[in-house]
C-alpha cells in the first residue's frame, strides 16, 4: 500500500482534478484505518490541498473530500467529518425548494444506496479475505441476521422506488440478488459518493455496518427537517387540512427506520469498543439534521440550547435565536382560533402519530446505547452520553397541556 500515485499527481497537479489518485487514497484509508494512516500519507494529503489551486478547473468536492481525510491531523475530526456527511446530498430546509415526491425519492434512492453497499460488503467478507476491515469478523450466523434486517430495512423505500426484488427463499439469497440489481442501475456519481463516505477510523469489520446505519438515520432526519420546514410554511400560508396528513406522513417515515436499529443491534460490543477508542470527538449529539427537527417542533429551553448538544451545531442555534417559527407556534395560534375547531381531529391525530415515532426512536435509542455503554457511560468527546440520553428519552415534543390533542391544550 503505497503512495506513488498521489506522488505522481502532486508532480504535476495542473493535469486536472478528476485525475486525482482518489481510488488510491480510499484503499490506503481503508486499509488502515484514519486513526492508524501513515504519517507519510497525512504529509502528502496536506501538499494535495495547499495545491489545489493550481488545478485549472477546481473540484470543489475534491477540495472537501481533503478537508475528510485531513480532519484528524487538523483537530477538527466530530461527527460530521466522521461520517463524510458534507460528501452526501442529505435534503436540508435552507436548499432551494423542491417538491415533496423528489425530495423524497432523492432520499430513498440515497437510503437504498448506503444500504446495499452495506449488504455487498458483508457479502464480499464471506466470499473474499481480500475484503478491507478483516478484524473482528462476525460469524455466519451473526451476518445471515445483519443481511436480513438491511434488506428490510431498504424495503419500503425500493417499493417507493418501483424497484422490487422477488422472493429468493434466504436472506443470503435475496441480499445477493438486491446487491447485484442496485449495483447494475449505479452510475459514475453514486460509485463515487459510496467510495468517498466510507472513511473508517479502524480496521473492524463491525464499523463499516455502523457508518452506513448513522448516515441512513441522517437522511432521515435531514429529509424530515426539510418536512417540518414545509408543514410550518404551509401552515403560515392557511393550509391548515393538509397539517395532519403531513405530520402522518412524517411518522411514517421515521417508522421506517425500525428495522434499522434492529440492524444496528447486530453491532458486536467488543467489536464496538475496538473502533469507539478512535471516534473521540464524534458523537451523535452533533448531529444537525435531529437538531434541525427538534427545534422546528418546540424552541428548545433555554438549558438545552446552551448546552452540548447545541453548541455543537452553532448554524441551528442561530436560527432559533433569530426567532424561528416553530410546529409549537402553531398549535398556539390555531388554539386561540375558533376558526379551525373543524381540522383540530385530522391535526391532533397527526401530531399523536408523530410524537408516538419520535419518542420510540429516542426510546429505541437509549435501550441500544445502555447495551453498548451501560447506563453511566460519557460519550464521546466527554459527551453526557447514556445519562443525557434517558433525560432526554421522554422529553415533550411540543408544548402546552395536551399538545399532542389540540382541543385539549387550551383547557
Amino acid at each position: 500500500m503505497n503512495a506513488d500515485a498521489l506522488r505522481r499527481w502532486l508532480a504535476e497537479p495542473r493535469t486536472a482534478a478528476y485525475r486525482f489518485p482518489v481510488h488510491a487514497v480510499i484503499d490506503a484509508y481503508q486499509h488502515y484505518g484514519k486513526h492508524s494512516v501513515p504519517a507519510e500519507w497525512t504529509v502528502l494529503l496536506r501538499c494535495a490541498r495547499d495545491r489545489l489551486p493550481e488545478v485549472p478547473d477546481p473540484n470543489e468536492l475534491l477540495a472537501t473530500l481533503l478537508n475528510i481525510l485531513l480532519d484528524k491531523s487538523d483537530g477538527r475530526f466530530d461527527y460530521r467529518s466522521y461520517l463524510a456527511l458534507p460528501l452526501i446530498p442529505i435534503p436540508d430546509p435552507d436548499d432551494s425548494p423542491q417538491p415533496a415526491h423528489r425530495l423524497l425519492a432523492r432520499r430513498d434512492r440515497l437510503h437504498t444506496l448506503l444500504l446495499t453497499d452495506l449488504i455487498a460488503f458483508e457479502l464480499q467478507a464471506l466470499d473474499t479475505t481480500s475484503a478491507p476491515l478483516p478484524l473482528q469478523r462476525p460469524d455466519l450466523a451473526l451476518v445471515t441476521k445483519r443481511l436480513r434486517h438491511a434488506v428490510r430495512a431498504a424495503t419500503p423505500a425500493l417499493r417507493r422506488l418501483s424497484f422490487v426484488i422477488p422472493d429468493a427463499g434466504s436472506p443470503l439469497a435475496n441480499a445477493r440478488r438486491l446487491a447485484a440489481s442496485v449495483a447494475i442501475s449505479q452510475g459514475t456519481s453514486a460509485q463515487q459518493m459510496l467510495r468517498t463516505t466510507m472513511l473508517p477510523v479502524s480496521r473492524v469489520h463491525d464499523e463499516w455496518m455502523f457508518i452506513r446505519v448513522l448516515q441512513t438515520f441522517e437522511l432521515t432526519f435531514g429529509l424530515l427537517a426539510v418536512d417540518l420546514a414545509a408543514i410550518i410554511t404551509a401552515a403560515q400560508g392557511g393550509q391548515l387540512p393538509t397539517l395532519g396528513a403531513r405530520l402522518s406522513f412524517a411518522a411514517a417515515l421515521l417508522r421506517e427506520t425500525t428495522p434499522l436499529w434492529s440492524l444496528l443491534a447486530t453491532l458486536q460490543p467488543a467489536a464496538f469498543h475496538s473502533f469507539r477508542v478512535h471516534t473521540d470527538g464524534a458523537s451523535a449529539i452533533q448531529s444537525r439534521a435531529y437538531k434541525l427537527c427538534e427545534s422546528l417542533c418546540r424552541t428548545p429551553d433555554p438549558d438545552r440550547l446552551h448546552s452540548a448538544a447545541y453548541l455543537s451545531v452553532p448554524d441551528v442555534q442561530a436560527r432559533i435565536s433569530s426567532g424561528q417559527a416553530t410546529i409549537a407556534d402553531l398549535l398556539a395560534a390555531i388554539h386561540s382560533d375558533e376558526r379551525t375547531v373543524a381540522e383540530q381531529p385530522a391535526l391532533a391525530d397527526g401530531l399523536r402519530e408523530f410524537t408516538a415515532a419520535v419518542h420510540q426512536w429516542r426510546r429505541t435509542h437509549y435501550r441500544l446505547a445502555v447495551r453498548m455503554l451501560g447506563t453511566d457511560q460519557r460519550g464521546t468527546g466527554d459527551t453526557p452520553g447514556t445519562p443525557y440520553l434517558l433525560r432526554s428519552r421522554d422529553t415533550p415534543l411540543f408544548e402546552g397541556p395536551d399538545a399532542t390533542d389540540p382541543s385539549q391544550a387550551s383547557r
